[in-house]
C-alpha cells in the first residue's frame, strides 16, 4: 500500500464509472495517482464506493477494494471534484442517433459543461472515440476560457473484459500539438505501460476509427466467407483451418460470428459520415454483419420446421465472457426467430435481463440450441439437443 505523500497527482476521469473509465482509473491509482471517477449515475457511484464493479472486468474488483482501502481511489457524482485536479480525462463517447448519424457535438458540449470546474493549469485528455475534428473543436473551446491549458487526444485501445492487462502492456497513442501536452500525457501513460507513441490529434482520431473499422471489415469478410462456404455445402471451419494453419499471411482471418458491441458498427458509421457516406466498403460490411442473424434464420428454416420448434439461444452478450449486451445481435436473432418459431428462449449466465430463463429451463424446453454469444462455458456443454455454433466454439463444425 503506497503512502498518500507519494502521489503523482490527482486525476479525475469524467465518465469514470464505465467500461473505459473505471479500469483506467483503477490502473492509474495503482500506479501512483490519486483518482476520482466522476460519474453522473449516483447508483453507479454508490456501487463503486461500496467495492463492487458494475460489470465484468478481470481483476477489477480486487483492485477496486485495494485502492479504496488505500484511499487513492473513489467515485463521485459531484463535478466540484474536478476543481483541484491536475489531470482531467474525458471518456464520454460519440453517440449515434436514430438515423445512424453521429453527433460530433456531444463531446464538445460535455467539455463545455465542465469548464466552470476547470482551470488553465490542468491537462485535459480526451479518451473515447470521437468524430474526426472534435479535438480541434475542443481546442477552440478551451482557448476561449483557458488559452494555456494543455490538451491531448489519447484514444483507448482496450478489449472489454481485459482492460487492466492491456493498459499495462499496450503502447498508448498520444495526439498532442504542444510539447507540454505531450510530455504531461506521456508521463501519465508511461506509469501504466512505459510505451507511448506521439501523433497529431487528427492522426490519433483516425487511428482509433481505422482500428475499429478494420476489425469490423475483417469480421464482415469472415461472415461473408462463411455464408459462401455454407451455401456451397462446405464447412467454413475446415476451410479457415486450411487457410490459416502455419500460414502467417492468413493468421488473422476470424471465424464467423456476430460482429456487435458499442463500438465497431458505430465507428464504421462515423467514418462513413466523415466522407459524406462515400464508403462503400464500410456499407457492405454493415450489410453483411447486420445481416448475419437473418442469414442464420434462413438456413435454419431450410433444415428444420421452425414453426413446430422451441429454439433456445445460449448467450446474449455482445461477445464472449462479458455481461455487456449493447448492440448485441443475439437479440436481433431472437426477434427474427420469434416470428418463425413456436417459441424462443434465451439464457446467459453473465447477463441480468428479466427476459432470460435459467440454462436448465432452456435446455429442458428447447428443441434446437443456437449459440448467441461464445461464452467459454458453452465449449463443454453436455446436451443431446442439436447445437448451431457458427462461432466454431465447440470445434464440431459450423455447416448448417
Amino acid at each position: 500500500m503506497r503512502n498518500q505523500t507519494e502521489t503523482k497527482g490527482k486525476a479525475v476521469i469524467v465518465g469514470g464509472g464505465g467500461h473505459v473509465g473505471l479500469p483506467l482509473g483503477l490502473a492509474l491509482a495503482q500506479s501512483g495517482y490519486t483518482v476520482v471517477a466522476y460519474d453522473t449515475s449516483i447508483s453507479k457511484v454508490e456501487q463503486i464506493n461500496s467495492g463492487v464493479v458494475p460489470f465484468i472486468e478481470v481483476g477489477a474488483e480486487a483492485l477496486l477494494k485495494s485502492n479504496l482501502k488505500a484511499d487513492v481511489f473513489r467515485a463521485s457524482a459531484d463535478p466540484e471534484c474536478l476543481i483541484d485536479a491536475e489531470i482531467v480525462i474525458v471518456v464520454i463517447g460519440t453517440p449515434v442517433d436514430e438515423h445512424l448519424s453521429p453527433d460530433p457535438n456531444s463531446v464538445v458540449n460535455a467539455v463545455r459543461e465542465l469548464l466552470p470546474y476547470m482551470n488553465k493549469s490542468q491537462l485535459l485528455i480526451l479518451r473515447s472515440t470521437v468524430f474526426p475534428g472534435v479535438s480541434k473543436r475542443v481546442e477552440g473551446l478551451i482557448a476561449e476560457e483557458f488559452p494555456d491549458m494543455d490538451l491531448a487526444y489519447c484514444p483507448e485501445r482496450i478489449a472489454e473484459g481485459h482492460a487492466l492487462k492491456e493498459l499495462s502492456t499496450l503502447p498508448q497513442v498520444i495526439g498532442a500539438r504542444s510539447e507540454s501536452a505531450f510530455n504531461r500525457a506521456a508521463e501519465l501513460f508511461n506509469a501504466l505501460s512505459g510505451k507511448t507513441l506521439r501523433t497529431t490529434p487528427e492522426e490519433a482520431e483516425l487511428a482509433k476509427l481505422f482500428t475499429n473499422v478494420w476489425r469490423y471489415l475483417k469480421f464482415a469478410a469472415a461472415n461473408q466467407f462463411y455464408m459462401m462456404a455454407n451455401d456451397f455445402g462446405v464447412d467454413y471451419e475446415n476451410v479457415r483451418h486450411a487457410i490459416s494453419y502455419e500460414y502467417p499471411r492468413a493468421s488473422d482471418l476470424p471465424m464467423a460470428g456476430f460482429a456487435a458491441g458499442p463500438c465497431l458498427f458505430k465507428d464504421t458509421m462515423q467514418l462513413s459520415a466523415l466522407v459524406q457516406q462515400n464508403f462503400p466498403l464500410g456499407h457492405a460490411a454493415m450489410m453483411i454483419n447486420e445481416g448475419t442473424p437473418g442469414y442464420l434464420v434462413s438456413r435454419l428454416e431450410r433444415k428444420y420446421d421452425l414453426s413446430q420448434m422451441t429454439v433456445g439461444i445460449l448467450g446474449v452478450a455482445f461477445k464472449a465472457d462479458v455481461d455487456d449486451t449493447r448492440s448485441s445481435l443475439a437479440y436481433k436473432l431472437r426477434k427474427l426467430l420469434l416470428f418463425k418459431c413456436k417459441d424462443v428462449l434465451i439464457s446467459d449466465p453473465l447477463v441480468n435481463d428479466e427476459r432470460l430463463v435459467s440454462q436448465d429451463v432452456l435446455l429442458a424446453q428447447s428443441d434446437l440450441l443456437v449459440i448467441g454469444a461464445p461464452h467459454s462455458v458453452y465449449r463443454q456443454l453436455e446436451t443431446n439437443k442439436p447445437i448451431v455454433d457458427i462461432w466454431g466454439l465447440r470445434k464440431n463444425g459450423v455447416l448448417i
